[in-house]
């Protein structure tokens, strides 16, 4: 039985996105439609949701739970860098709000399949759309030791890149290496003993997942364009909303909207990012590293 994933900061995104019936709100990462279902019930009757995400398995479950909602929703799988050839597909000159959940979904962390998590054991994917061409296994097993380096370090700013990619490197002369646990075992041997409870508070691999994670899918590289096009898109008065999981992410937001701002696109609605409230990490913990930021096109 799959897991659904539990929507960050939910109370928070419907305040600031001010829904009323009637909007035209997109969710570009609907993934499994926690957002989604409380966005619909805000802006219905006669409110219309575009549902985005690169995932097919997990617009699949979204259509399923929103099945209720399927005359205000248009389901789109897509990468929301497509957002302004989506919008005018669907004769959308502008919109009323627009929300990016950025990072993967317990949905998607709890399928081994899928090995995004070096929890269980899988094969080394981590495509968010299945569909493309390249996976972790391709990365890992090709790129040579100072391409994978520079790689832990832009992508996980993992402080032991170098002996990682070393060892990796080391590791595939003998075989390739094909599987979540694999790669958590040779990450977790490359950082030297006396360092892997001091420096690390959360598992050695866990910034090195990461950092593989955000290249397969080109994460950050799309994140700054599809942005643009999303403040573009918005009608006056309409909020975009972004929640980012790590600091390349956040910082990308922040600079997005700090560049928005001075071109006189919007307002910044949250000059400091918002974070989860003590109750909310009590009951969903994996919010913890969350931070929401606001910004309302003038």
């Amino acid at each position: 039985m799959f897991k659904l994933h539990t929507p960050v900061m939910l109370e928070e995104v419907v305040d600031f996105l001010k829904l009323a019936p009637g909007m035209t709100v997109v969710d570009a990462t609907v993934g499994t439609g926690g957002h989604s279902e409380a966005i619909l019930k805000g802006i219905m009757p006669q409110g219309r949701l575009i549902a985005i995400d690169r995932d097919e398995e997990s617009l699949s479950v979204c259509r399923d739970r929103l099945k209720d909602f399927n005359r205000s929703i248009e389901f789109v799988h897509a990468n929301f860098v497509e957002l302004d050839e989506i919008l005018k597909r669907l004769n959308i000159n502008a919109i009323d709000g627009i929300l990016f959940d950025l990072g993967i979904s317990s949905f998607q962390l709890s399928d081994p399949e899928r090995g995004f998590s070096f929890q269980n054991d899988g094969p080394l994917d981590m495509r968010l759309d299945r569909a493309s061409y390249i996976s972790a296994y391709d990365l890992l097993n090709n790129l040579n030791e100072e391409e994978i380096s520079m790689l832990l370090w832009n992508f996980g700013q993992e402080r032991w890149h170098n002996r990682i990619a070393h060892m990796l490197v080391q590791e595939r002369q003998r075989r390739p290496i094909a599987t979540t646990l694999e790669l958590a075992e040779i990450v977790s041997r490359s950082i030297p003993s006396r360092f892997r409870h001091r420096y690390y508070r959360i598992h050695p691999a866990t910034r090195t997942f990461q950092a593989i994670r955000i290249a397969v899918n080109r994460e950050l590289e799309i994140l700054e364009s599809a942005l643009d096009k999303a403040i573009a898109a918005l009608n006056k008065g309409a909020r975009i909303c972004v929640i980012s999981f790590h600091s390349l992410e956040d910082r990308a937001v922040k600079l997005a909207f700090k560049k928005a701002a001075l071109a006189g696109l919007v307002e910044i609605k949250t000059p400091k990012p918002l974070v989860p409230r003590s109750a909310e990490i009590e009951v969903n913990p994996s919010s913890r590293s969350s931070k929401l930021r606001v910004a309302e096109r003038i």
